[in-house]
């Protein structure tokens, strides 16, 4: 029942909350930043109530550790909102981000020195060829619009876009070595998962004082957007007002499904459904909001997905389940 409640969570919070990010970057594509600040507060605020009791709780990992983690968190979480500012299209952004689990095995590789079978080299071959498909034609998305202006407009749009793959690879290489230092407190200090989500998100609060000019700019813009009528409740608002509060919702929902589903489950369970998930969240982003996807991309996507569930063993994991089965039999 947990389970499958969890998985409910996961796939409602999450694929909902990709809808309302569209849509609020669609109208407002450098939001970014007031995106992420709105989602820190309530899941930093939910954290201080019933998380560290008001903050008479201790916490099990030293605070210290925390400011680490913390910094880390905060950089991937601004750059990959922000990335959006730079002509990056949302199917690119899920995509670039499902390379999370072939970035930590590398960086495993690099700095834990792990070593890991043949298949799980193969998958980050089939991942890095996927992302590098996915970026090559939407490179040339970019320079087919660019070149309907000025020369000098083009090379400008595509610097940009050339500025946002940067940032989403720094973001993703950065959220990988992020993993691994989560990882080494959870061997010395247990598991502790939502003290952890609790600091990663109130310990930044700070920070995005020095994003408060922009943060407050775009307040200004959402105030600014047209307003309607709330269902339900019957109040009127601002519809980008609106957009955010759903966004910052949803986002919570899809934490909470999937820290439900890290007590519940294996590892591999939980690596599988967000998998699905950001691959149902990607067809909807293509099909509900128009967003130019050619047979290549479909070919980068599918190619990314299967790497990552080849990294996470599904097929042998099945295959094991029916001979257990048949012996059983």
């Amino acid at each position: 029942m947990g389970t499958a409640f969890a998985v409910v969570l996961v796939f409602v919070g999450c694929c909902s909350n990709v809808v309302s990010l569209e849509l609020l970057v669609r109208e407002f594509p450098g939001c970014g930043n007031i995106v992420t600040f709105a989602q820190f507060i309530l899941i930093a605020l939910e954290g201080f109530i019933f998380e560290s009791k008001l903050g008479r709780k201790k916490p099990a990992i030293p605070v210290s550790n925390y400011v680490i983690m913390v910094t880390m968190f905060f950089t991937v979480s601004v750059i990959n909102n922000y990335a959006l500012n730079f002509n990056i299209a949302m199917p690119l952004h899920m995509i670039f981000r499902s390379g999370s689990l072939i970035a930590n095995m590398i960086l495993g590789i690099i700095i834990l020195k792990k070593r890991y079978s043949a298949s799980k080299y193969l998958s980050i071959v089939l991942v890095s060829t996927g992302i590098f498909i996915c970026t090559i034609m939407s490179a040339k998305q970019v320079h087919d619009v660019s070149s309907d202006g000025s020369e000098k407009q083009g090379f400008y749009a595509f610097m940009r876009w050339l500025i946002g793959i940067a940032m989403l690879t720094f973001a993703l290489l950065m959220s990988a070595r992020m993993g691994i230092f989560q990882e080494t407190l959870y061997k010395q200090y247990g598991k502790h998962s939502k003290e952890a989500l609790f600091y990663n998100h109130c310990l930044p609060l700070p920070g995005f004082l020095l994003l408060s000019t922009d943060i407050y700019n775009h307040c200004i813009l959402f105030s600014q957007s047209t307003p309607v009528l709330v269902p339900v409740v019957g109040l009127t608002m601002p519809i980008m007002w609106l957009y955010l509060l759903i966004n910052v919702i949803t986002q919570y929902v899809c934490i909470r499904g999937v820290f439900i589903l890290t007590t519940e489950c294996t590892s591999l369970t939980v690596t599988l459904v967000v998998t699905l998930r950001k691959f149902l969240s990607l067809i909807f982003s293509i099909l509900y909001f128009q967003n130019p996807f050619t047979t290549w991309h479909w070919v980068g996507t599918a190619v990314v997905f299967m790497g990552t569930l080849l990294y996470t063993e599904v097929w042998s994991s099945m295959r094991g389940a029916k001979v257990k089965a048949k012996k059983a039999e």
